[in-house]
């Protein structure tokens, strides 16, 4: 199984408010909104750039772990994250063929897309994301 395409780049923030007119108004992309994602314990915004978009995260906890990113590493290029289909067939295959998965089964992530982890010891340092979109988008 490959993957689909460039889905979206995560890119950690301490504030999407600050950073919004950067993004609009500097870059001319358009803001498509925000959504809060609780179990990850972020807020995010997405911004449109052609067939990706930008989310920018921003950490509602201390204890997120965009918030420890933040704090370990600043603000910057959190992750990318890739469109496949049959996302819990693909982490299989990925784990059978040895790399290390942060998560072992979808989760439910923004835009209500499954999403999983490859964790970036696997992937040369870059934290990826694969993303299977709900059937209804």
């Amino acid at each position: 199984m490959s993957v689909k395409s460039l889905n979206h780049i995560g890119i950690a923030v301490r504030s999407i408010d600050e950073q919004r007119a950067f993004y609009e108004s500097a870059l001319g992309l358009e803001f498509e909104g925000f959504e809060d994602v609780p179990s990850q314990k972020v807020r995010v915004a997405f911004f449109r750039a052609g067939n990706v978009r930008i989310e920018l995260l921003e950490p509602t906890e201390p204890e997120s772990t965009v918030a420890k990113f933040i704090e370990k590493r600043g603000e910057g290029l959190h992750h990318l994250a890739y469109t496949v289909e049959d996302l819990q067939t693909r982490i299989d295959e990925l784990k059978q063929s040895g790399l290390k998965m942060i998560d072992d089964q979808p989760r439910t992530g923004a835009h209500h897309m499954q999403i999983a982890f490859v964790h970036p010891k696997s992937s040369f340092g870059v934290l990826t994301e694969l993303c299977e979109p709900s059937p209804q988008k």
